[in-house]
């Protein structure tokens, strides 16, 4: 499928001098002299490789269409991360350094997306939010409740996330795991 340069957006896969990659950070830049064009870094599927490429509007690319399977996580065995497929029930085993940072936030049984090319695994979504138990958190400091201020915190995984001040260790709260943000507390 065919898009305009600047319609790239992160995790799109792409294919770019005969090679498959992945968008990871996009800007878009509108220099004073000339056209306006997307600056995106990619990583190369297969190997991790990184290249920064410029694509104006004018150009198209071609997106590639992967094929979205339901799965479990299960668990880690060396540097592998085993999942299970929710419909055949077979056992898929992705290197862990293709997962990447995301592999912190994998708990046992969650349901994540893993994106295939050709049956060849090259990503997983994880669902938009989970729920994590806060093991450290700073004390609250007198007079900081008046304001909309957080405090750092350390949650399942030895994630750093910030919190609001009245969370404290041990309280179960949901979180993004995009971008490590508190969302709410968790309803137990």
């Amino acid at each position: 499928m065919k898009i305009n340069g600047n319609a790239i957006r992160p995790g799109n896969v792409i294919e770019h001098n005969n090679r498959l990659w992945v968008a990871v950070k996009i800007s878009h830049v509108k220099p004073g002299k000339g056209g306006a064009f997307a600056q995106v870094e990619l990583r190369d599927v297969r190997d991790g490789t990184k290249l920064n490429a410029r694509f104006r509007s004018s150009e198209t690319v071609e997106r590639v269409v992967l094929t979205e399977t339901a799965a479990s996580f299960l668990y880690e065995q060396d540097d592998k991360l085993i999942f299970m497929n929710q419909t055949s029930f077979e056992q898929v085993e992705i290197p862990k350094d293709m997962v990447g940072e995301q592999a912190i936030y994998l708990q046992d049984g969650m349901q994540v997306t893993i994106n295939s090319h050709e049956s060849e695994p090259l990503s997983i979504q994880l669902p938009d939010t989970i729920a994590v138990t806060v093991l450290e958190a700073d004390a609250v400091v007198k007079g900081q409740t008046a304001s909309s201020s957080y405090k750092p915190a350390v949650v399942d995984g030895g994630i750093k996330i910030m919190v609001p001040p009245h969370i404290e260790a041990g309280t179960r709260i949901i979180i993004k795991p995009i971008d490590a943000s508190y969302v709410e507390r968790a309803k137990d």
